[in-house]
């Protein structure tokens, strides 16, 4: 049985069209509401237009990059949690970026069992607010998990 997941709706930001469309089709069978981008300017207009409950975002991308789109995100003040999936990225630069935060590693390649997982362990205690747009209440410290990825 598929779990309705419909209140949270993910945007999903990855250039390599095989994984978009895969994790895209997992995330929609789990019954999440995604939309799905190819590049990172266009992730950030879609944030712009409408309100996400979690961004996933790949970090090696033509034009602005994951971690680009995070800080443009931290700097707008949007709170939302956001999974950086990528095989390519320092890990201690995620851990240590204060303007990353809540940003959760996810190291490619993943399984659909992984992402599930790591959606669903981030969605389940965010609650929105009532402040706008990418505004959600925050876990205590240390409740979002840091993974290091593999390289």
């Amino acid at each position: 049985m598929i779990a309705s997941h419909s209140a949270h709706r993910i945007l999903l930001v990855e250039d390599e069209s095989v994984i978009r469309e895969y994790s895209t089709q997992v995330l929609t069978r789990a019954g999440y509401d995604v939309d799905a981008v190819e590049e990172g300017q266009s992730g950030w207009e879609a944030l712009q237009a409408r309100t996400y409950d979690l961004l996933i975002t790949d970090n090696r991308m033509a034009g602005i990059s994951g971690a680009e789109l995070i800080v443009k995100l931290r700097t707008a003040q949007m709170t939302l949690p956001v999974i950086l999936a990528s095989g390519g990225i320092d890990p201690e630069y995620v851990a240590e970026g204060s303007s990353f935060q809540p940003v959760t590693a996810l190291p490619k390649p993943f399984t659909s069992t992984q992402l599930l997982a790591m959606v669903a362990e981030i969605l389940q205690p965010a609650r929105r607010t009532t402040d706008g747009p990418g505004s959600y209440t925050r876990r205590s410290e240390g409740a979002y998990p840091h993974w290091g990825l593999n390289e």
